[in-house]
Protein backbone atom coordinates (compact mmCIF):
# COMPACT_ATOMS: atom_id res chain seq x y z
CA UNK A 1 0.00 0.00 0.00
CA UNK A 2 1.20 3.10 -0.73
CA UNK A 3 0.70 5.32 2.35
CA UNK A 4 1.28 9.19 2.72
CA UNK A 5 3.10 10.20 6.07
CA UNK A 6 1.37 13.30 7.86
CA UNK A 7 4.16 13.79 10.30
CA UNK A 8 2.33 17.13 12.19
CA UNK A 9 4.29 20.18 12.92
CA UNK A 10 4.80 19.25 16.53
CA UNK A 11 6.71 16.08 15.58
CA UNK A 12 8.48 17.43 12.97
CA UNK A 13 9.64 20.57 15.11
CA UNK A 14 10.44 18.76 18.12
CA UNK A 15 9.91 15.02 17.69
CA UNK A 16 11.00 14.16 14.16
CA UNK A 17 12.85 10.64 15.84
CA UNK A 18 8.76 9.71 15.68
CA UNK A 19 8.58 10.59 12.19
CA UNK A 20 11.28 8.40 11.27
CA UNK A 21 10.07 5.64 13.38
CA UNK A 22 6.98 5.84 12.03
CA UNK A 23 8.43 5.69 8.14
CA UNK A 24 10.64 2.76 9.29
CA UNK A 25 7.87 0.76 10.88
CA UNK A 26 5.32 1.17 7.94
CA UNK A 27 8.75 0.27 5.53
CA UNK A 28 9.16 -2.73 7.50
CA UNK A 29 5.53 -3.91 7.04
CA UNK A 30 5.57 -4.05 3.27
CA UNK A 31 4.30 -0.52 2.44
CA UNK A 32 5.91 2.67 0.55
CA UNK A 33 5.55 5.68 2.56
CA UNK A 34 5.79 8.81 0.95
CA UNK A 35 6.10 11.85 2.64
CA UNK A 36 4.82 14.86 0.84
CA UNK A 37 6.77 18.00 1.45
CA UNK A 38 3.71 20.75 1.00
CA UNK A 39 2.28 19.56 4.19
CA UNK A 40 1.76 22.25 6.99
CA UNK A 41 0.09 22.45 10.47
CA UNK A 42 -3.32 20.63 10.31
CA UNK A 43 -4.90 24.27 11.96
CA UNK A 44 -5.93 22.71 15.30
CA UNK A 45 -4.14 25.46 17.40
CA UNK A 46 -5.97 27.64 15.05
CA UNK A 47 -9.19 26.55 14.89
CA UNK A 48 -9.39 26.10 19.19
CA UNK A 49 -8.51 29.60 19.81
CA UNK A 50 -11.03 31.06 17.68
CA UNK A 51 -9.03 31.88 14.72
CA UNK A 52 -11.25 30.56 12.17
CA UNK A 53 -10.16 32.13 9.35
CA UNK A 54 -6.62 31.11 9.92
CA UNK A 55 -7.46 27.47 10.14
CA UNK A 56 -9.04 27.73 7.19
CA UNK A 57 -6.24 28.30 5.46
CA UNK A 58 -4.82 25.36 6.44
CA UNK A 59 -7.59 23.58 6.16
CA UNK A 60 -7.98 24.24 2.50
CA UNK A 61 -4.03 23.54 1.99
CA UNK A 62 -4.11 20.28 3.80
CA UNK A 63 -7.00 18.91 1.50
CA UNK A 64 -4.83 20.34 -1.14
CA UNK A 65 -1.70 18.88 -0.14
CA UNK A 66 -3.64 15.13 0.09
CA UNK A 67 -5.99 14.67 -2.07
CA UNK A 68 -4.76 12.24 -3.87
CA UNK A 69 -3.63 9.83 -1.03
CA UNK A 70 -4.70 6.20 -0.77
CA UNK A 71 -4.27 6.63 3.26
CA UNK A 72 -2.84 9.17 5.12
CA UNK A 73 -1.33 7.77 8.22
CA UNK A 74 -0.25 10.15 11.45
CA UNK A 75 1.20 9.22 14.80
CA UNK A 76 -0.85 11.53 16.26
CA UNK A 77 -4.15 11.52 17.83
CA UNK A 78 -4.58 14.71 18.04
CA UNK A 79 -4.07 15.90 14.85
CA UNK A 80 -5.89 13.28 13.21
CA UNK A 81 -9.01 14.06 15.50
CA UNK A 82 -8.60 17.60 14.17
CA UNK A 83 -9.18 16.35 10.42
CA UNK A 84 -12.03 13.95 11.00
CA UNK A 85 -13.71 15.69 13.67
CA UNK A 86 -13.34 19.32 13.43
CA UNK A 87 -12.62 19.76 9.16
CA UNK A 88 -16.16 19.43 8.43
CA UNK A 89 -17.37 21.82 11.08
CA UNK A 90 -14.94 24.00 9.74
CA UNK A 91 -16.15 23.59 6.16
CA UNK A 92 -19.70 24.37 7.20
CA UNK A 93 -18.49 27.48 9.25
CA UNK A 94 -17.42 28.73 6.16
CA UNK A 95 -20.22 27.75 3.92
CA UNK A 96 -18.38 26.28 1.57
CA UNK A 97 -20.18 22.83 0.11
CA UNK A 98 -16.89 22.49 -2.09
CA UNK A 99 -14.57 22.03 0.48
CA UNK A 100 -17.14 19.88 2.13
CA UNK A 101 -17.58 17.72 0.04
CA UNK A 102 -13.42 17.10 -0.37
CA UNK A 103 -13.24 16.88 3.35
CA UNK A 104 -16.05 14.29 3.62
CA UNK A 105 -14.17 12.25 0.53
CA UNK A 106 -10.50 12.51 2.24
CA UNK A 107 -11.16 12.12 5.91
CA UNK A 108 -12.01 8.27 5.84
CA UNK A 109 -8.29 7.96 4.37
CA UNK A 110 -6.94 9.15 7.45
CA UNK A 111 -5.70 7.50 10.13
CA UNK A 112 -4.16 7.63 13.36
CA UNK A 113 -1.37 5.11 13.66
CA UNK A 114 -2.47 2.18 15.84
CA UNK A 115 -6.06 1.88 14.10
CA UNK A 116 -4.36 2.21 11.01
CA UNK A 117 -2.60 -1.26 11.92
CA UNK A 118 -5.20 -2.77 14.10
CA UNK A 119 -8.38 -1.68 12.62
CA UNK A 120 -7.61 -1.11 8.74
CA UNK A 121 -4.80 -3.64 8.48
CA UNK A 122 -5.43 -6.18 11.02
CA UNK A 123 -2.27 -6.75 12.57
CA UNK A 124 -1.12 -6.60 16.50
CA UNK A 125 2.03 -8.42 16.47
CA UNK A 126 4.62 -5.82 14.04
CA UNK A 127 7.42 -7.68 14.85
CA UNK A 128 8.99 -5.25 17.52
CA UNK A 129 11.16 -5.87 20.72
CA UNK A 130 11.84 -3.93 23.23
CA UNK A 131 13.06 -5.18 26.59
CA UNK A 132 11.54 -2.82 29.07
CA UNK A 133 8.81 -2.01 31.71
CA UNK A 134 6.33 0.21 30.05
CA UNK A 135 3.27 2.13 31.32
CA UNK A 136 0.29 3.69 28.11
CA UNK A 137 -0.92 6.60 28.76
CA UNK A 138 -4.49 6.41 26.76
CA UNK A 139 -4.63 10.53 25.20
CA UNK A 140 -7.84 12.12 25.19
CA UNK A 141 -8.33 12.56 21.43
CA UNK A 142 -7.55 9.05 20.68
CA UNK A 143 -10.03 7.94 23.70
CA UNK A 144 -12.65 10.29 23.17
CA UNK A 145 -12.54 11.25 19.56
CA UNK A 146 -10.96 8.85 17.63
CA UNK A 147 -12.50 6.20 19.29
CA UNK A 148 -9.28 3.86 18.90
CA UNK A 149 -10.04 1.09 22.11
CA UNK A 150 -7.66 -0.65 22.60
CA UNK A 151 -6.21 -0.81 19.72
CA UNK A 152 -2.55 0.61 21.17
CA UNK A 153 -2.59 -1.68 24.08
CA UNK A 154 -3.46 -4.80 21.50
CA UNK A 155 -0.09 -3.83 19.47
CA UNK A 156 2.12 -3.30 23.39
CA UNK A 157 1.04 -6.57 24.24
CA UNK A 158 3.13 -8.47 21.13
CA UNK A 159 6.05 -6.53 21.50
CA UNK A 160 8.50 -8.94 22.64
CA UNK A 161 10.31 -8.41 25.81
CA UNK A 162 8.17 -5.73 27.15
CA UNK A 163 6.51 -5.67 30.09
CA UNK A 164 3.27 -3.85 30.03
CA UNK A 165 2.13 -2.09 33.15
CA UNK A 166 -1.36 -0.92 33.64
CA UNK A 167 -1.30 2.78 34.78
CA UNK A 168 -4.00 3.72 36.68
CA UNK A 169 -6.93 6.39 36.12
CA UNK A 170 -6.05 5.73 32.65
CA UNK A 171 -8.89 7.84 31.19
CA UNK A 172 -7.68 10.42 33.11
CA UNK A 173 -6.77 13.84 30.89
CA UNK A 174 -2.65 14.67 31.94
CA UNK A 175 -3.67 18.17 31.63
CA UNK A 176 -1.87 19.51 28.24
CA UNK A 177 -4.54 20.01 25.96
CA UNK A 178 -3.04 22.52 23.82
CA UNK A 179 -3.45 25.93 24.45
CA UNK A 180 -5.40 24.82 28.05
CA UNK A 181 -2.25 24.18 29.52
CA UNK A 182 -0.70 27.40 28.80
CA UNK A 183 -4.43 29.54 29.36
CA UNK A 184 -5.16 27.42 32.59
CA UNK A 185 -1.99 26.83 34.09
CA UNK A 186 -2.76 25.69 37.73
CA UNK A 187 -5.59 23.88 36.61
CA UNK A 188 -3.23 21.93 34.09
CA UNK A 189 -0.54 21.40 36.70
CA UNK A 190 -2.83 20.00 39.12
CA UNK A 191 -4.05 17.25 36.65
CA UNK A 192 0.01 16.97 35.47
CA UNK A 193 0.85 16.25 39.24
CA UNK A 194 -2.27 13.95 39.32
CA UNK A 195 -0.85 12.00 36.24
CA UNK A 196 2.43 11.46 36.96
CA UNK A 197 1.99 10.28 40.55
CA UNK A 198 -0.06 7.95 38.38
CA UNK A 199 2.63 7.35 36.05
CA UNK A 200 5.54 7.13 38.88
CA UNK A 201 2.86 4.33 41.00
CA UNK A 202 3.79 1.78 38.30
CA UNK A 203 7.55 1.86 38.60
CA UNK A 204 8.16 1.96 34.69
CA UNK A 205 10.58 2.37 32.68
CA UNK A 206 9.06 4.24 30.01
CA UNK A 207 5.62 6.07 29.46
CA UNK A 208 4.28 5.51 25.79
CA UNK A 209 1.38 7.41 24.32
CA UNK A 210 0.57 7.94 20.69
CA UNK A 211 0.82 11.76 21.14
CA UNK A 212 3.71 13.40 22.02
CA UNK A 213 2.05 16.75 22.82
CA UNK A 214 1.13 14.67 26.05
CA UNK A 215 4.01 12.89 26.62
CA UNK A 216 5.93 16.19 26.26
CA UNK A 217 4.00 17.82 29.47
CA UNK A 218 4.32 14.53 31.24
CA UNK A 219 7.74 14.24 30.19
CA UNK A 220 8.65 17.17 31.75
CA UNK A 221 6.58 16.74 34.88
CA UNK A 222 8.60 13.54 35.55
CA UNK A 223 12.17 15.39 34.38
CA UNK A 224 11.34 17.90 37.21
CA UNK A 225 10.75 15.33 39.85
CA UNK A 226 14.06 13.16 38.45
CA UNK A 227 11.60 10.05 38.52
CA UNK A 228 13.65 8.27 36.13
CA UNK A 229 11.05 7.39 33.93
CA UNK A 230 11.07 8.87 30.01
CA UNK A 231 8.48 9.41 27.96
CA UNK A 232 8.55 7.28 24.50
CA UNK A 233 6.08 7.68 21.71
CA UNK A 234 4.51 3.97 20.62
CA UNK A 235 5.84 4.53 16.91
CA UNK A 236 9.06 4.38 18.28
CA UNK A 237 8.47 1.25 20.48
CA UNK A 238 6.61 -0.37 17.32
CA UNK A 239 9.92 0.63 15.19
CA UNK A 240 12.40 -1.24 17.54
CA UNK A 241 14.25 -4.56 17.14
CA UNK A 242 16.86 -6.54 17.70
CA UNK A 243 19.07 -4.75 15.73
CA UNK A 244 17.98 -1.53 15.57
CA UNK A 245 16.51 0.44 18.76
CA UNK A 246 14.37 4.11 18.64
CA UNK A 247 13.25 4.55 21.69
Amino acid sequence: MKIDLFITCLNDAMFPRTGEATARLLERLGHEVRFNERQTCCGQMHFNSGYQHDALRLVRHFVDTFRDADVVVAPSGSCVGMVRDLYPRAAEWAHDDALLAEVQALTPRVFELSEFLVHHQGLEDVGAYYPHRVTYHQTCHAMRVLRVGDAPLRLLQRVRGLNLVALPAVDQCCGFGGTFSVKNPETSTAMLADKVQHVMSTNAEACTAGDNSCLMHIGGGLSRLQSGTRTVHLAEILASTEHEVFA
